[in-house]
């Protein structure tokens, strides 16, 4: 079985001029021990070994995507998991997006880490254009989506959630006329094939991953931002999908973590 885990860990794992939360993160990690392990706003470990850092107290090998815009991210692998190829997607993502692609039994999984713009929903429907294409394979082929990607889905009713918001926050999930809800990144996703990994499993709420009780996150109104999408041969793999929460996630960062168990081995 093969444990694929996204995570916004919010700026790095420390708070400007306040509490330095990386302890709390791999301690989660290490607790969860997934196999592959999809970061976004990795602030500051792109320099001083600080990746390298945690990715041996965890016990993985990391692949970074620098960003020229906004933060990091990363795609980690828990030996003997190995990578047949790690590139950036060389697309002007708002933050940035890695792709790895990784030897199994079932043969070559595509992992991509990614975390689309937080601020312009037409932005985030462009950028998931490029996360599509980046996936772009035969249906057989396994694939997996896996971050932060700032989009309410397609298919809950979002009016009070968003009803919840401060005003500034609130136009960052609404179209220009200011009332049709802001899905449309999520749903380009699905219909280029993709299939949410929660829903297969048959998960049974809503999801919901921003924020956490003690970890910030004023721009957020209990909301469902994190997803783990697969092509449709892992989606028949899926054995169990979750979001994590209480204990130490309620205060590493304003996200929960996303896992799901695959029917795979590393090969």
């Amino acid at each position: 079985m093969l444990r694929a885990m996204t995570w916004n860990i919010r700026t790095g794992g420390r708070d400007s001029g306040g509490a330095d939360r990386r302890d709390r993160l791999v301690r989660v990690v290490a607790d969860e021990r997934p196999d592959v392990l999809a970061l976004q706003e990795l602030r500051g470990f792109d320099a001083g070994g600080v990746l390298a850092d945690f990715a041996g107290r965890v016990g993985m090998r990391p692949h970074l995507a620098r960003s020229c815009f906004g933060q990091p991210v990363a795609v980690l692998l828990r030996p003997p998991l190995r990578a047949l190829a790690a590139t950036r997607v060389r697309r002007p993502f708002h933050h940035a997006a890695q792709r790895v692609t990784v030897a199994t039994s079932a043969g070559p999984l595509t992992v991509l880490s990614v975390h689309l713009d937080p601020y312009f929903g037409l932005r985030r429907r462009v950028e998931a254009g490029w996360a599509a294409a980046a996936l772009r394979r035969a249906p057989r082929e396994l694939g997996l989506l896996a971050g932060d990607l700032n989009t309410l889905d397609p298919v809950a009713d979002h009016t009070e959630r968003i009803a919840r918001l401060p005003a500034a926050y609130r136009r960052r999930h609404l179209r220009r006329d200011g009332r049709t809800v802001e899905t449309r990144a999520v749903a380009r996703l699905l219909a280029a094939g993709l299939v949410d990994l929660y829903a297969a499993a048959g998960a049974p709420d809503g999801g919901l991953t921003a924020p956490t009780r003690h970890g910030g996150g004023a721009e957020f109104s209990g909301m469902r931002l994190d997803y783990l999408l697969g092509t449709a041969a892992l989606a028949g793999r899926v054995r169990d999908c979750r979001v994590l929460r209480g204990g130490e996630t309620e205060y590493a960062s304003d996200h929960y973590p996303v896992v799901a168990d695959l029917d795979l081995d590393p090969a």
